[in-house]
């Protein structure tokens, strides 16, 4: 009995060591902080997605709700809110002062609205023509953060989010309740999916845009909100087989493209 005993416990421990060894890939895990926009009013964009490098082309563009205010100064100068510029300031927690040195951009908004109530404001990205773009965001991405200014203004800041279903998530950042600088982190929820079962078994997240929305019992007839340092947290790890570059979807088209007449 007791040499049957020890022989069934070895058959376990056997077993387990070699489930782990099947799975063990989807447990492993690279996370990566990525940083997707500086915004320091460039328009090429780039970093690395494990082994891949990534080049995208887009800026950012502004959108808003009913009420928004139009003014006209007294040369008859017309502007239409909310507008959008790059200044000259930045998280001094992040860059330091760097007064001597380049100054460092963040994007500002200044908003009006003519009445209180949920207003919003989306700032989104877009291509050459001024299309909406979305941004693939690289990996499996376990947090989104961002850099906000808030002047302790009751507003909301969300980020909506795609999967690879065309779902559409909305990640709460927080309030902008707050003074000066802080850093907003939003934990993805596991309920968004990222990956498939066949392959490619990565199914990227694509960035749709920030909205701000303004509470009703705010202030909305003039207000400034700085954004800066788009980032992920996220996870870049993919299992190496033979033959992973066939479940690469930047590969694969090139591999048929130079098949040319081979094909038949």
């Amino acid at each position: 009995m007791k040499h049957g005993s020890i022989k069934a416990v070895c058959l376990f421990v056997l077993a387990f060591i070699t489930v782990l060894s099947a799975y063990g890939d989807d447990r492993t895990v690279d996370l990566t902080s990525i940083v997707l926009e500086h915004f320091n009013d460039e328009t090429s964009h780039e970093w690395y997605e494990g082994r891949r490098h990534r080049s995208f082309e887009f800026s950012w563009a502004l959108n808003a709700s009913r009420f928004t205010t139009k003014s006209t100064d007294k040369d008859g100068n017309e502007t239409n809110y909310p507008v959008m510029a790059y200044i000259d300031t930045w998280p001094i927690a992040v860059y330091g002062y760097n007064r001597e040195g380049e100054p460092i951009k963040s994007l500002g908004i200044n908003g009006r609205f003519d009445r209180r109530g949920y207003n919003w404001i989306d700032l989104y990205p877009v291509n050459s023509d001024g299309d909406p773009f979305e941004i693939p965001m690289p990996g499996r991405v376990r947090y989104i953060d961002l850099w906000v200014w808030g002047s302790n203004l009751n507003y909301n800041l969300e980020a909506y989010v795609r999967d690879f279903q065309g779902a559409v998530h909305i990640v709460k950042l927080g309030n902008l309740n707050y003074t000066g600088w802080r850093n907003l982190r939003a934990h993805i929820p596991n309920i968004v999916p990222q990956s498939k079962r066949i392959l490619p078994n990565l199914a990227s997240l694509r960035f749709l845009k920030f909205r701000i929305w303004t509470q009703p019992n705010e202030n909305v007839n003039n207000f400034y909100i700085y954004m800066k340092q788009l980032k992920v947290l996220t996870d870049t790890f993919e299992s190496i087989f033979d033959g992973d570059e066939l479940a690469d979807p930047d590969v694969v088209p090139q591999l048929w493209a130079n098949a040319g007449d081979n094909s038949n």
